[in-house]
């Protein structure tokens, strides 16, 4: 059974960092993708940054292009998310999920974490 487990969230101040990080576990990931999504309150989820687990493909939202750095682990399966310089727009509970493709479309991935809360000030 796959399980992805978010951590890392928390409070930060505006121009802050934070590294949030996705362990997976239940399979053999490396023909697989991990995306990070995020949902702010009355908003819908949006596309953050997805990754091969070999990382030879990666693909960033461009509000986070340039912040966000997103990585992976082989030998401990799993996938951080480095993200600097962090604005109170970024906040929003962040999730990770696993997708057979790589793609940004968030009802390509079967396999969702539970989410892990960001929350920045100003």
């Amino acid at each position: 059974q796959v399980q992805l487990v978010e951590s890392g969230g928390g409070l930060v101040q505006a121009g802050g960092s934070l590294r949030l990080s996705c362990a997976a576990s239940g399979r053999t990931f490396s023909k697989y993708f991990i995306g990070w999504f995020r949902q702010a309150p009355g908003k819908e989820r949006e596309f953050v940054a997805a990754t091969s687990w070999s990382g030879g493909w990666i693909y960033y939202t461009n509000s986070v292009k340039g912040r966000f750095t997103i990585s992976t682990d082989n030998a401990k399966n799993t996938v951080s998310l480095q993200m600097n310089s962090l604005k109170p727009e970024d906040t929003a509970v962040y999730y990770c999920a696993l997708s057979p493709r790589g793609t940004i479309t968030d009802s390509s991935y079967d396999y969702w974490g539970q989410g892990t809360q960001v929350t920045v000030s100003s």
